[in-house]
């Protein structure tokens, strides 16, 4: 597998992201193959759609001023995670604990960095729906059937700093399931399935960076994916009564009471 940095201009509210990622592509001398993937930073697909927030037009609630308080962010900033978060649980200095889309993140997706000054960036909408339509275009454009991976970043419980999260896939299966096979002693497998579009995405946003490396794409050559046509959101999560921290924290994973 191989996989290829793409810096490019500053993309904007008014960019088109598909030309603008091909343009770059092509000052880098490099060419998009069938079935290789595309990785792309959530934050230039969220601005492209504009979903920016100016936090001067923000009112905090009581809500986001108590909180704000006690985890050490500015009221505006709270308040537009408690309007963005499906659930809150609580936090630590200069991050909350919350619910959104199904996976628990920090701040519910929105984020200062790389906003432009005086605004906050929100996840992207539909992003399963976006990644097809992306995939879509560049099919139309330069008629190769490539897989598109929308990427942002995540923390980890008890492990210091961030690596990827694929927040939507098109184009490839996202998840291998292994409860078929059987392991080199011939003991069945029970529960295993790699997040194979999770570790794409960890591969692409160690060459992505977190601050002003200007590069938002990543070509991915050779990965190995099993190429597919469904789209499903549901495809990267778990159910609850699944998962492993949800039962073994349902002590301290309450929602947060104002």
């Amino acid at each position: 597998m191989e996989l290829f940095a793409i810096r490019t201009q500053v993309i904007n509210q008014e960019s088109n992201l598909v030309a603008s990622i091909l343009e770059a592509l092509d000052s880098h001398r490099l060419t998009i193959d069938t079935n290789d993937v595309l990785a792309i930073a959530s934050k230039i697909v969220a601005t492209v759609q504009k979903r920016l927030v100016k936090l001067d037009s923000v009112q905090p609630s009581q809500s986001a001023k108590h909180l704000a308080q006690r985890v050490s962010l500015e009221p505006r900033f709270v308040e537009v995670v408690l309007q963005e978060a499906d659930e809150v649980y609580g936090g630590v200095p200069k991050a909350i604990l919350t619910l959104k889309d199904n996976i628990l993140t920090a701040n519910a997706g929105v984020d200062h960095k790389n906003a432009p000054p005086g605004y906050v960036v929100l996840w992207p909408k539909f992003p399963f729906m976006t990644a097809k339509k992306t995939r879509e275009e560049i099919l139309d454009k330069i008629g190769r059937s490539v897989g598109v991976l929308i990427v942002d970043s995540r923390v980890t419980p008890l492990r210091m700093g961030t690596t990827g999260l694929s927040l939507a896939v098109a184009g490839f299966e996202p998840v291998r399931d292994y409860r078929p096979n059987r392991d080199l002693f011939d003991r069945a497998i029970s529960i295993t399935r790699h997040a194979v579009a999770d570790d794409l995405a960890s591969a692409a946003h160690l060459l992505m960076g977190e601050s002003d490396e200007q590069t938002p794409a990543v070509l991915i050559k050779d990965a190995p994916v099993k190429p597919s046509e469904r789209i499903d959101p549901k495809s990267t999560v778990i159910s609850r009564d699944q998962d492993l921290l949800e039962e073994t924290s349902r002590r301290w994973l309450r929602k947060y009471r104002f």
